[in-house]
């Protein structure tokens, strides 16, 4: 391309991808300017009907990541722009992140570990990983990564989806309230967006009941964040592992505060090797999409 088409990066990405993306673009990160063509954007930017009729020359947004529930599908469609992903590169890295969190919790890593820093040594009991009984909300590829790592630890793996899975030998189950109420461990991997906002309330997290632990690596917006502060602090549940939030980056002072449950700062894609095979499948997508080729991974 010697035109270097204009380019809006919402997202931090790596020196070597932006290096990479200069090659090819005129590359802007302090905002789009009107004749914009192409967007990089995270799995939590948001990019709404306005934000698309403002700019009038913009054919494709690339997505580093699987989330899409900030982005106008309609208006993209509307407009025929483009819209890609990067499933399948960061399938594993989640997947691994819902089990790190889950033993986390559980065997109170890190809760442990501040007490050994600051000098300590005797510490209350953890609760037994093995043997219990793991509900998975959500089956799609990351939720059958999860399946596939929690079953070793699971007396039973349960799921709830938009339909039962026949193929698969897990137990199905209709609704996320008899997921939970079936369920030890209760480990969030659906989509985000208006059918799943704050699915997860107060009555789920009763169900759950005080021996119970949730695990969210899919969206902050899953979650009721004040239903599960006051479930925690009351002992409703047990403890929850966090990757994502409500209104990120601000994490409740409650929850920073509270030694059963475990917080990551959306990190589960952030592995060396995941990030570079997702900055790799975005170039190939706007290079498909510019050299007027078939896009790798289109979603729209």
């Amino acid at each position: 391309m010697t035109d270097r088409p204009p380019l809006f990066v919402m997202t931090p990405l790596a020196s070597e991808t932006i290096e990479q993306l200069e090659q090819r673009f005129t590359v802007h990160r302090g905002g789009g300017p009107e004749d914009t063509r192409a967007i990089v954007a995270g799995g939590a930017s948001v990019i709404d009907g306005a934000m698309i009729e403002a700019l009038p020359q913009l054919e494709i947004i690339a997505i580093n990541g699987v989330g899409y529930d900030g982005i106008d599908l309609e208006a993209a469609r509307a407009r025929g722009i483009r819209v890609t992903t990067t499933p399948d590169v960061l399938t594993d890295d989640v997947a691994d992140q819902a089990i790190a969190l889950m033993l986390a919790v559980q065997r109170r890593i890190a809760a442990n570990d501040r007490i050994v820093r600051d000098g300590g040594w005797m510490v209350p009991p953890g609760r037994q990983a093995s043997g219990c009984r793991i509900g998975i909300f959500g089956l799609g590829r990351i939720g059958r990564a999860i399946a596939r790592r929690a079953e070793p630890f699971a007396a039973e793996l349960l799921y709830t989806a938009r339909h039962a899975k026949p193929d698969l030998p897990w137990r199905f189950l209709p609704d996320i309230r008899a997921l939970a109420a079936a369920s030890d461990v209760l480990i969030l991997s659906a989509p985000g967006g208006e059918e799943t906002q704050h699915i997860v309330g107060a009555e789920v997290l009763a169900e759950l009941g005080p021996d119970g632990v949730l695990v969210n690596v899919a969206r902050g917006s899953l979650v009721d964040e004040a239903a599960l502060i006051t479930a925690l602090a009351e002992g409703h549940i047990a403890g929850a592992g966090l990757d994502v939030f409500e209104n990120e980056p601000d994490v409740p002072r409650a929850l920073r505060h509270m030694d059963h449950v475990v917080l990551a700062p959306h990190q589960g894609s952030a592995t060396t090797a995941g990030r570079a095979a997702m900055a790799k499948l975005v170039l190939a997508n706007l290079d498909a999409h510019f050299a007027r080729k078939p896009l790798p991974t289109p979603l729209v």
